[in-house]
């Protein structure tokens, strides 16, 4: 039940943030328009953490990543942009809730080197969270 319910709460907040560009999400047919930049996103789940024995408690954690991709040969600014404002929106200490589960976010998210994917310029942006249930 948590999966699908931190997944809503970081989509949701990604979704939010403009302008809006075009997103892939996992498992959602998506086509990329040429010369149209997108967004990609995953929820990559780490092993729980169990701080207790007997009380069911529980804390989920994981990175949400989100993979810039933009047309070749417009240079690095428009992708460095966007991965600053998902850097702001995901901030250290921001809490996102969906229903009764928060999202925290640990750490400030990382911005990794760009680098050629294919026929885009990527550059993933790791978001570190969890959310104690």
């Amino acid at each position: 039940m948590s999966q699908p319910t931190i997944r809503a709460a970081l989509e949701a907040a990604l979704a939010s943030l403009a302008p809006a560009i075009d997103t892939a999400w996992q498992n959602v047919p998506y086509t990329p328009v040429t010369g149209r930049p997108y967004q990609a996103a995953y929820l990559l789940p780490a092993e729980p953490d169990n701080h207790s024995l007997g009380d069911g408690s529980r804390q989920e954690r994981g990175i949400f990543q989100v993979s810039l991709l933009y047309p070749p040969g417009q240079g690095t600014a428009a992708a460095g942009a966007r991965a600053d404002m998902i850097a702001a929106l995901f901030k250290r200490g921001a809490g996102f809730t969906k229903g009764d589960v928060t999202v925290q976010i640990e750490r400030t998210p990382e911005i990794a080197g760009g680098r050629e994917d294919g026929d885009r310029w990527m550059v993933p942006v790791k978001i570190r969270w969890f959310c104690n249930l």
